[in-house]
């Protein structure tokens, strides 16, 4: 296991803070938001890996939103732990 760290993002104006885990498997690096589910990458370095991660993320976030999206009023509030 190589390790695990805070990836911070900013969508919206607003930055998001969620906790990536990376590991070594057969000469590849291996990476995975731990909060959301389906942001995962590999590349051959771990530099690759983090910056595929950080694109999968905002593209993840980015398509959740759209496909979210109703006519009428919605609301939205942020949700902390």
């Amino acid at each position: 296991m190589v390790g695990a760290e805070n990836v911070e993002i900013c969508y919206n104006k607003k930055r998001m803070k969620f906790t990536a885990a990376y590991k070594k498997t057969k000469g590849w690096y291996v990476g995975w938001v731990e909060e959301v589910p389906g942001v995962n990458t590999q590349g051959k370095t771990l530099r690759e890996v983090k910056e595929n991660l950080r694109e999968a993320l905002a593209l993840v976030i980015e398509t959740n939103r759209f496909l979210n999206k109703t006519t009428g009023k919605v609301t939205r509030e942020a949700v902390t732990l």
